[in-house]
């Protein structure tokens, strides 16, 4: 089975650079209906996962919580949770335990909270503690005052040394399948990322584009790029939880 899922990967890097990649969006499913309870309910489920590696994939934001913005209104929100259904989608072709942080346009806080913002941090954090063996990744959009700034980001919890080696399989098939001039390098997280700061798991945050560059901003938007991003991430994450195993 092992060899299996080896080769479908390599396959799909393959596609890449014959940019037929496209392929792996067809009849890609999309959930709806996601609420606290029914993320209550995912989390209920890891008693049933034993052995198996669970990733979380956390679509940034959510709710009032709108993120970054294009210059013309779209929001960062919505993008990451694009991405983050693609990427579901290809997980689940492999045999690993895959769970989302959200999967409507929610935060995750009660409403009568007077702190909604760190509720929503600590809730998707605490899901990290629900199973045995995880791997984190969370999608986010960047944004900078100067539009020259352009490329995929990956950024690593400093409190568990896999993230970095998941973190660098990111960045690096992005330059070598997406993003042939991104010279990017990854960072370590501080304080300022929350959940990396604070997790205890292998865990990346992914920036795939800066909103604030009109050019990428259009590619984010397009069905067809998120597709090619999120076989990126799930592919590397693929590569990465086998060495682990």
């Amino acid at each position: 089975m092992k060899k299996k899922k080896t080769y479908f990967w390599r396959q799909i890097s393959f596609l890449f650079c014959y940019s037929a990649v496209c392929i792996l969006l067809v009849s890609v499913t999309y959930f709806a209906g996601e609420s606290l309870a029914s993320i209550d309910a995912q989390r209920d489920a890891s008693a049933f996962a034993g052995e198996r590696i669970t990733v979380i994939i956390d679509a940034g934001h959510g709710g009032r919580d709108g993120g970054a913005s294009t210059e013309d209104g779209v929001l960062e929100k919505d993008l990451n949770l694009s991405v983050a259904k693609k990427l579901q989608s290809l997980l689940l072709l492999t045999d690993m335990n895959v769970v989302m942080t959200r999967e409507t346009d929610i935060m995750l806080a009660e409403e009568s909270s007077s702190h909604k913002k760190l509720d929503d941090l600590n809730s998707r954090l605490d899901m990290a503690d629900d199973f045995e063996k995880c791997i984190f990744v969370s999608i986010h959009m960047n944004k900078f005052p100067v539009e020259k700034y352009s490329g995929l980001q990956v950024y690593y919890s400093k409190n568990d040394a896999q993230s970095r080696v998941l973190a660098d399989i990111i960045q690096n098939k992005t330059s070598a399948l997406l993003q042939s001039g991104n010279a990017r390098i990854t960072k370590a997280a501080d304080s300022s990322i929350y959940i990396l700061h604070h997790i205890e798991v292998p865990a990346v945050l992914v920036e795939c584009g800066f909103l604030s560059n009109k050019t990428e901003a259009a590619l984010l938007m397009d069905e067809e790029y998120q597709g090619k991003l999120a076989a990126i991430i799930a592919a590397s994450v693929a590569e990465f939880a086998e060495s682990i195993e």
